[in-house]
């Protein structure tokens, strides 16, 4: 039987399901093609909330085998254990199976740390910044805390709180209880950051225990940068909590933790960061913004941070934006469209002679890499082309680029004024934020200019109804605008982990459609692996919704119909395919999850049949 029952069994034990409830999951789940876990089905038929399974096994995590745990939780497969069971009968030297498990790549060290803190409600503790208490540290030989892994760290009300690599390992535990008493409080850290711990508490036995200073945290930021660069993530966020200074990456859109550091820690974090961006490390009641060029000798280039400094109840919380000048910039057709809209795009939008060309979507959806991909196209030794960007991300070759910077000056709005006077084939306005900059950019199309810009909205068709919310003539937007893209970005399926997945029937309800109409889909879902840190999706991909401005959709707004009248006239007369089709799509030729496309992509009305989307589509 797929997943085992045990923490199943614990419910039951604890009053929280039935045993007639565990039996009927248990038959639904035989009959499922996709590897549900049993808790998964639980959840979904109503029997258990997630907080429910969490407070069992917080109250009988003694009881628990890690194995049975991470199997049950759908984190590792019956087969994983079975192969680290076999590693750990032959290996000569006796290892613990939650090493084994993360060695041998079945799963990941820092999801490992993040399950038993979430799920156990063990806390996790960063050494590097602990002062540890040495009389409780002397009550064992420190080969014993390398051996059994695991570190007394503060003699506490109601016990004294302990470090493992983990809390679930039996001899660790019984250890630690036998030194410390049974009222221990565990604690978890990665197993590295733990041995590291004890090899300095031993080589400073006998020597006054020093708080971090100067070159510890300056260590600590040049580890966090070179982090954030090895795992490519696109967003740092430093934030300070209650208890705690919270550290996370955003990879491919999501946010992960990475790393929690003590509170005390926080304002030399702070000003080190603020001299490095060049801020006022005096000001610590109004919000700044600042830019640090970070020259990493591990990875051998320059990075480009954003700062920004937010004031919340807690201190200042940091977040830095990566603009990494090693990536390459996309040629317009590797952004992702599909060929026909592709064609349509270049044809009817990139290859006009003038007109305002917008491409809009929400913070973080690609719309400068399209911007850019763009910008590529038109380039070239004849054509004059212009740009004001809040800031340069990308340097091109022949491109007149400026950074906005309003510290000495150099305004948007001042910018905007004097971008007309230089002789622009081409101007590209980084975004159009006020009614000032969609007025500039609709004049200089007026003028017999081409305008690229980006938008905040949800759509394309909310880019054009924002214009009009901006008192901008109606008129004016429909014999200016030529072309409005939305985009978003949805991860893709891991290739290395991808296994064909069966949508379910809440999910066929959510698309608007039967199981035979999408008879001809292949959809896939990650499982999770090495390569793709266990999460089961590797990189991102750009699904994109293209109005070209026909005659049609030029007299709807005119008229100022509603957002339904003009998306309906768009589809029937420019062959737009919503965001939505063309995200499931994609997820049908196994390139993105269903489930991302249900989370993250608007629905308006029904979708088109799959058949008639691929046709449109040329996919």
């Amino acid at each position: 039987m797929r997943g085992g029952g045990a923490i199943a069994n614990l419910l039951v034990q604890e009053g929280v399901i039935s045993e007639e409830q565990l039996g009927y999951a248990r038959r639904v789940r035989a009959k499922l093609v996709s590897n549900k876990t049993l808790l998964d089905v639980l959840q979904e038929l109503g029997y258990v909330a997630p907080g429910q399974v969490a407070a069992t096994l917080r109250k009988n995590s003694l009881s628990i085998r890690i194995g049975d745990f991470l199997i049950e939780l759908g984190h590792i497969r019956e087969s994983d254990l079975t192969a680290a069971l076999n590693l750990q009968k032959e290996g000569v030297e006796r290892k613990m199976l939650g090493d084994i498990f993360i060695e041998n790549g079945f799963i990941d060290e820092r999801k490992f740390i993040e399950v038993l803190s979430f799920q156990l409600g063990f806390p996790v503790e960063e050494l590097e910044f602990r002062k540890l208490d040495r009389k409780l540290i002397a009550k064992a030989p420190f080969s014993t805390y390398r051996e059994l892994q695991f570190l007394p760290i503060a003699a506490e009300e109601g016990g004294v709180s302990v470090v493992f690599a983990n809390p679930l390992e039996q001899r660790s535990r019984s250890a630690a209880e036998g030194l410390f008493g049974r009222d221990l409080k565990p604690a978890i850290a990665s197993r590295k950051s733990l041995l590291t711990a004890i090899a300095n508490a031993e080589r400073s036995a006998g020597t006054d225990e020093g708080i971090p200073d100067e070159s510890t945290v300056v260590g600590t930021i040049n580890k966090l940068f070179d982090d954030a660069i090895t795992e490519e993530v696109s967003d740092i966020h430093i934030e300070p909590l209650k208890d705690r200074l919270r550290i996370r990456f955003r990879h491919d859109g999501i946010m992960v933790p990475h790393q929690e550091l003590p509170l005390e820690i926080a304002p030399q974090l702070t000003s080190r960061i603020k001299v490095m961006a060049q801020a006022d490390i005096a000001e610590r009641r109004r919000h700044q913004d600042g830019r640090i060029l970070y020259d990493s000798r591990q990875h051998g280039f320059t990075l480009d941070l954003r700062v920004s400094f937010f004031i919340t109840i807690f201190g200042e919380k940091i977040v830095l934006r990566l603009l990494s000048k090693k990536k390459a910039i996309l040629e317009i057709g590797q952004i992702g469209m599909a060929p026909n809209m592709l064609d349509r795009f270049i044809g009817e939008a990139l290859d006009t002679p003038s007109g305002v060309m917008i491409i809009t979507g929400p913070t973080g959806s690609g719309k400068t890499s399209t911007l850019y991909g763009c910008l590529g196209y038109l380039n070239n030794p004849n054509t004059s082309i212009i740009t004001a960007e809040e800031p340069v991300e990308f340097v091109i070759e022949g491109v007149s680029q400026c950074s906005i910077n309003p510290k000495i000056g150099v305004t948007f709005e001042e910018t905007l004024r004097h971008i007309v006077r230089q002789d622009p084939d081409i101007i590209v306005l980084g975004e159009i934020r006020d009614a000032f900059s969609a007025e500039t950019a609709i004049q200089a199309a007026l003028t017999g200019h081409k305008v690229l810009t980006t938008f905040h909205t949800e759509d394309s068709i909310g880019g054009l109804l924002r214009l009009m919310n901006m008192q901008i003539e109606a008129f004016l937007i429909s014999s200016t605008v030529v072309s409005v893209v939305a985009q978003r970005l949805l991860r893709l399926v891991c290739n290395d982990c991808a296994e064909p997945y069966l949508p379910t029937p809440i999910e066929y309800t959510k698309l608007g459609y039967t199981a035979k109409d999408l008879g001809s889909a292949r959809f896939r879902l990650g499982r999770g692996c090495k390569k793709c840190r266990f999460t089961g999706y590797r990189g991102r991909l750009a699904i994109f919704e293209v109005l070209i401005m026909n005659e049609e959709v030029k007299e709807a707004i005119m008229q100022r119909r509603s957002s339904s009248e003009i998306r309906r006239l768009s589809i029937e007369t420019s062959g737009m395919v919503s965001l939505f089709e063309d995200g499931l799509v994609k997820a049908a030729n196994g390139l993105v999850s269903i489930q991302e496309v249900l989370r993250d992509l608007p629905r308006i009305g029904r979708p088109r049949p799959l058949t008639e989307l691929k046709r449109i589509l040329g996919s």
